[in-house]
């Protein structure tokens, strides 16, 4: 394992801190008019998913940690284990819903995500950026709703609610972005 300085920190690097392997999720580079210079950084605990904030001196060494991202199909879930396939070796492997948390919503069956391990620790699962689902539910468009900006509530066929233009009606397509959970076109 490399050492580190405070340099090295940036945004999505594992590394140990306190004996914790962790993922930096901020890290701001601080130089006082006085002083030493400083990181100020948000890291999340791979194995609690806690996130603390702590800011570390130029002195601080750490050990990198061994990070690495498998692509992974979506199968299905059963409430509370979801069911993913490695596409070359057909390996299925079961993943708990509270490692999956909120991204659950994005997950459509057959979709590749991207499993996030961390010294061979699965510690996140990523949906797609984009995925193409059809509108469940929502209230009927009108001909005429084409206001800019105009957008109303929308279920999609994964669960996950969204705001959508008002000229949309069920049974459409659209592709939405995950990180940010807004609707992007329609397909």
């Amino acid at each position: 394992m490399a050492t580190l300085g405070i340099t090295d920190l940036k945004v999505g690097l594992g590394v140990n801190i306190k004996g914790n392997d962790c993922v930096i999720l901020e890290a701001q580079h601080v130089k006082p008019g006085k002083g030493n210079t400083y990181v100020r950084t948000k890291y999340r605990n791979i194995r609690t998913g806690r996130v603390n904030e702590e800011n570390f001196q130029q002195s601080a060494k750490f050990e990198s940690v061994n990070m690495r991202t498998r692509e992974m199909q979506y199968l299905y879930d059963d409430g509370d284990i979801y069911y993913f396939m490695d596409m070359e070796t057909y390996e299925q492997i079961e993943v708990s819903n509270d490692l999956i948390g909120d991204n659950a919503k994005w997950f459509k069956e057959n979709d590749v995500c991207l499993l996030q391990y961390a010294n061979d620790v699965l510690y996140a699962v990523q949906p797609p950026m984009f995925i193409e689902v059809e509108i469940t539910e929502t209230d009927p468009g009108f001909k005429g709703d084409t206001v800019q900006g105009g957008t109303k509530p929308a279920v999609i066929e994964t669960g996950a609610t969204i705001q959508v233009p008002m000229y949309l009606n069920v049974g459409e397509r659209v592709k939405v972005d995950t990180r940010t959970g807004k609707f992007v076109s329609r397909v």
